[in-house]
């Protein structure tokens, strides 16, 4: 106990706002003494608390996640919810630039049957955990620049086109926290000059892959959505939006 509490005491000097659930956190997924210790240097080094431990909840999963891989945001459980909502059962579901694939296992997680699950993006390491985390759902995992990355056999086919690219604008990736900044990939949090070139990107490629009917749901922030949805109408779908004061979190749905 008492070693819990300098624990405690030591993340709390570092700024940690949630040092007693860190400790315990901390605690669980350190083999020994030795091992405890170096992982609380981490954490107090600055590292993200899911790095260190190995894994991020998520929708209720537990996924795995480590060192240059982006940490799925609890935000983005309301894209989960939305694309859920819009589901049925046994759909061709894509996650497109699926970081560790938290998207996608999440929803699959959550439809009653299943679903066909395809996982893309062009970072190998975080790929390495998406395997991991879709394997349970059956998922398959591709490797490339959005489109590029997937077989001909998904054309016309993706009924759930789920995508949490980065929307950042170039000029404010320096007033993230240093956590992101510092330990997540660039490529997973660069937008661009105004955030969006990967979302234009994402709408203007769309429609070959979607089925009739089928959906794209991407995350943006409320200052963009207008500027999202006019790329995803851009590109023939019909578009609405969808917000959450709960979680701050705002999606563009566009269906073809």
């Amino acid at each position: 106990m008492r070693y819990l509490t300098s624990l405690v005491e030591t993340l709390r000097a570092a700024g940690c706002v949630f040092a007693e659930e860190e400790a315990e956190l901390l605690t669980g997924a350190a083999r020994d003494a030795g091992h405890l210790a170096e992982l609380l240097a981490r954490r107090v080094g600055g590292e993200p608390l899911e790095h260190v431990v190995g894994w991020a909840e998520f929708c209720g999963l537990r996924l795995e996640v480590g060192a240059g891989a982006f940490v799925p945001r609890r935000r983005t459980e309301f894209l989960v919810r939305e694309a859920v909502a819009l589901a049925r059962p046994g759909a061709v579901v894509l996650d497109l630039c699926c970081g560790v694939g938290a998207l996608g296992a999440a929803v699959v997680s959550q439809l009653p049957g299943g679903a066909e699950l395809h996982a893309a993006d062009i970072d190998p390491a975080a790929l390495a955990y998406a395997r991991r985390n879709v394997a349970p759902y059956g998922g398959r995992v591709w490797e490339g620049d959005l489109y590029a990355a997937l077989p001909d056999a998904l054309r016309g086919r993706v009924e759930l086109l789920v995508v949490n690219a980065p929307y950042v604008p170039t000029r404010e990736i320096g007033l993230m926290p240093s956590e992101a900044r510092e330990h997540e990939p660039l490529v997973s949090l660069d937008g661009g000059a105004d955030g969006l070139d990967v979302h234009r990107r994402v709408a203007e490629g769309a429609a070959p892959w979607l089925a009739p009917g089928g959906h794209l749901l991407i995350e943006t922030s409320a200052r963009q959505s207008p500027s999202t949805a006019s790329a995803l109408a851009s590109a023939g779908l019909a578009v609405r939006a969808a917000t959450s004061e709960e979680l701050h979190a705002t999606v563009v749905i566009g269906t073809a």
